[in-house]
């Protein structure tokens, strides 16, 4: 090997060795625990040359070296693949998902399960209606004068409103509403299907029009809310175990992660469901995050993107098992919430 690709097999030892002990790494650690097949002295050579190009340095007055955010990034730029977890983690995940209830159910197994996969704290986007599209809307009559609307979109969403229609109506006149309103409404983007309700009440016959135009207002009223983007989060505490990596500045990253916003900033990059984005230390845009590292990516489809999820953790983190999860949850989640 050429002396560029020696260098980064010194590189990435180290990368290894600091991940897993925490402790800087001198270059007899190197030759002793690494099969790098060449000499003391010329590792010593390699990490001072590392150093000169800003890819390890030196934290105090000890001969050890530490990577640096530019180490750590071309350290992820060279991972030829993201290795694959096991088939028994895999079906792990899938077991455990796949016992999700609804949506909500959905989110927070998810964070739970990528937060003890990676021992970091793991962030998932909540699907908004506004991305969602209508895959079914059941009308069922509580009182002969009051309904309930049960409205169903392809993100898993379920939302329920109650309308009062002010007189009674019979069982067949609801299956009638039930059956107009789907035909109108099954498939159609929120938006869209928002436009064809405000049309229907003018559309059925004379008797149907009262009852259809109270079901279009609450229907209108639900279609068109844009809820505030919601975060669920998970494994906080993870980022306490070793405070020494968050040198005066936990509190906050902490403090960042209750913002929502600067966290939908940092998903808001992952648009693409094939792809795991990194961003390393000073990669971050917010101040309060650049002593941490942020691994995410899109879920559900390329044509249907729903969200992103993804782990925050120090700048010291396991990349390729991290990156691996969080690929790996991002698949399940994506095709339980796209296959509902």
């Amino acid at each position: 090997m050429n002396a560029d690709e020696r260098r980064f097999e010194v590189l990435r030892a180290i990368v290894a060795d600091y991940v897993s002990n925490q402790e800087p790494v001198g270059s007899k650690a190197l030759v002793e625990r690494h099969n790098l097949g060449v000499s003391s002295a010329t590792v010593r050579n390699d990490m001072a040359a590392l150093e000169d190009e800003g890819y390890i340095a030196q934290p105090h007055t000890s001969a050890g070296r530490v990577p640096t955010d530019k180490g750590y990034r071309l350290f992820v730029d060279r991972l030829s693949e993201i290795k694959p977890l096991s088939q028994a983690e895999k079906r792990a995940i899938r077991s455990f998902l796949d016992g999700a209830l609804d949506l909500d159910d959905v989110m927070r197994r998810s964070v739970r399960l990528l937060a003890q996969l990676t021992r970091q704290v793991a962030v998932i986007q909540v699907p908004t209606l506004s991305r969602a599209a209508v895959r079914h809307l059941e009308v069922l009559p509580i009182t002969p004068s009051r309904l309930m609307l049960v409205l169903i979109t392809d993100t898993g969403r379920v939302d329920q409103r109650i309308v009062e229609l002010g007189d009674v109506i019979s069982e067949e006149a609801v299956a009638k509403l039930r059956g107009v309103l789907n035909q109108a409404m099954a498939g159609q983007r929120l938006a869209d299907a928002s436009a064809k309700v405000a049309e229907l009440p003018e559309e059925v016959p004379p008797d149907l029009h009262d009852p259809m135009l109270r079901v279009a207002t609450v229907l209108i009223e639900t279609l068109v809310e844009h809820p505030e983007e919601r975060l669920v989060l998970g494994g906080t505490a993870n980022l306490t175990r070793n405070i020494t990596d968050f040198p005066g500045s936990l509190r906050q990253v902490l403090e960042a992660l209750e913002e929502q916003v600067i966290v939908l900033k940092l998903l808001a990059a992952s648009r693409d469901p094939g792809r795991v984005l990194v961003r390393i230390g000073e990669e971050n845009e917010a101040a309060e995050m650049r002593s941490t590292s942020v691994v995410s990516i899109g879920y559900g489809s390329r044509d249907n993107l729903l969200g992103g999820l993804g782990v925050v953790g120090p700048t010291r983190m396991d990349y390729p098992g991290t990156m691996a999860a969080v690929r790996a949850v991002a698949n399940y989640v994506g095709e339980i919430l796209t296959g509902r």
